[in-house]
């Protein structure tokens, strides 16, 4: 059997986990605060980090966690805000095996008994690190007397507890935790650091790959690092050491957005024929009539926004650079009015689809009311 078999292979996204804060892209804001606050020991004694899913809250919680608990290779350093790989303790929050970093996902321990659990540890010191630190993912997922059992500790822990909580639903959270945490709000990454990132990541992998291949793969990412990061691990299986755009919009479904953008663009032009030759063709090709509508809906949006405002751009950046030609030429030949029918009509329709007994038909039905609106 030969070496490579016998190791079992690591996602990109596991692999390439940012170790310490000088590895997190694009949350400059965070890193800053969380770097003078631990090189001037301004310590919080809770942290939320909210934001959508795979912008690094996870991460940022173990980073935290390990540069408080930071030891250096002697023993003897303090807390740092580099890198911690010579630190016997990091190493074990890395491979998540330390008894005094525990990491709870709330989502499956919901319970007032799960958060008793916790406040019964907190009294006692840490076994070897220099703090307890209490990682729950999801806390938005917590009972409401759960987190009423929290408060009490929260407000004030022993100075060896800390508490780092994570959650994409930060509304979900009542104020009354919000008000005792430091609050950090993770951005979506911008596509060009996205791009510029699976890049770097590609060299390492030894994978040729095109530019306009990890654009496409960095707008469909819409700012989370870990969804692109799966992305890009399909993109390499699919063409092996070479990612080539025509691979990449294959694999997105691109191809189709753009006939989306035909259906809408023969309807609104009162060319019913062509319209539903294209709808009748992507019908055959596996489509579905209400996500077709659903697409086109969000064309109609971008147009509208186009047309109203054109020189604030931003959704325009999801798409092919050829598609967001279209879009300009197709925004600047309709109107207001029209662009107002066609939202009310595809609105609607959406409702209609979902209750028809052929969702095709209906959406057909759609499309001729569109182009005769």
């Amino acid at each position: 059997m030969s070496e490579q078999s016998k190791t079992p292979y690591r996602v990109l996204a596991r692999k390439y986990r940012p170790r310490h804060f000088d590895e997190l892209i694009g949350q400059d804001a965070l890193v800053r605060t969380l770097t003078n606050a631990i090189e001037g020991g301004r310590l919080a004694q809770a942290y939320m980090l909210t934001g959508i899913s795979g912008t690094g809250k996870t991460t940022t919680a173990r980073i935290i966690a390990k540069a408080l608990n930071y030891t250096g290779a002697d023993g003897k350093a303090g807390p740092t805000t580099g890198p911690t790989d010579d630190c016997k303790i990091c190493k074990a929050i890395t491979e998540d095996r330390h008894p005094d970093v525990m990491e709870m996902d709330a989502a499956s321990r919901t319970g007032v008994d799960d958060i008793r659990e916790i406040l019964d540890g907190v009294r006692y010191a840490p076994t070897e690190a220099r703090y307890k630190i209490y990682i729950i993912d999801e806390v938005h997922m917590l009972s409401k007397n759960a987190f009423n059992a929290l408060l009490k500790t929260l407000e004030e822990p022993p100075p060896h507890v800390k508490f780092i909580f994570a959650t994409t639903e930060i509304r979900k959270v009542p104020v009354t935790v919000l008000s005792r945490c430091q609050r950090f709000d993770l951005k979506r990454i911008e596509a060009p650091v996205l791009a510029a990132y699976y890049k770097t990541i590609c060299d390492k992998e030894n994978v040729g790959a095109e530019d306009d291949a990890l654009a496409a793969i960095a707008r469909a990412a819409d700012g989370s690092v870990r969804d692109g990061l799966s992305l890009l691990d399909q993109a390499i299986a699919l063409g092996g050491d070479k990612v080539t755009a025509e691979q990449v919009r294959e694999m997105l479904g691109l191809s189709d957005r753009g006939k989306v953008l035909d259906v809408l663009d023969h309807a609104l032009k009162g060319e019913c024929a062509e319209a539903l030759a294209i709808m009748a063709d992507m019908y055959r090709s596996g489509g579905d009539a209400a996500q077709l509508l659903q697409d086109m809906l969000e064309f109609v949006h971008i147009l509208t926004r186009r047309r109203a405002v054109p020189q604030v751009k931003g959704l325009e950046s999801a798409l092919a650079p050829d598609t967001t030609a279209r879009v300009e030429a197709m925004a600047a030949a309709l109107s207001m009015p029209a662009l107002g029918r066609a939202w009310q009509v595809i609105l609607k329709g959406l409702s209609e689809v979902a209750a028809a007994p052929n969702p095709q038909a209906a959406a057909e039905m759609i499309i001729i009311r569109l182009a005769y609106a």
